[in-house]
């Protein structure tokens, strides 16, 4: 991975993901926000309806990382869905924490969120 890379997932936000879609078959890109917490990655989404995005990466998990703002790099992904509720809880915490303005609205407390959002974990493949 290059330095620009590197440097532009450590602090950019927004994205773009091109999935598979599970029953086409064909590539899906969208825009979306991307988190780290810990050093690790993650794609959620609010709570609510289901996403074609999320299950797009249920059923094809690799899929590509597009970096688009302090750097453009299409980097090749994994997306493992987060499903236990301790995991989802601690990283949702982490998350929804700096964001009280939102949790605090009807319907997004973070207890919806933990419940109700997609969450993925985005790991890259090791650069050589």
């Amino acid at each position: 991975m290059s330095e620009q890379s590197a440097t532009a997932l450590a602090q950019d936000r927004v994205i773009d993901i091109t999935t598979i879609g599970r029953r086409s078959g064909s590539p899906s890109r969208i825009e979306i926000w991307f988190h780290r917490v810990d050093g690790r990655y993650y794609i959620t989404g609010t709570p609510g309806r289901p996403r074609d995005w999320y299950a797009n990466l249920v059923a094809n998990p690799a899929f590509t990382f597009h970096l688009k703002q302090s750097a453009t790099a299409d980097l090749p992904a994994t997306a493992r869905p987060v499903t236990d509720p301790g995991e989802r809880e601690q990283v949702f915490t982490a998350l929804l924490t700096p964001l009280h303005e939102i949790t605090s609205r009807p319907g997004h407390a973070p207890e919806f969120w933990i419940a109700g959002s997609p969450l993925v974990e985005v790991t890259f493949p090791p650069y050589g």
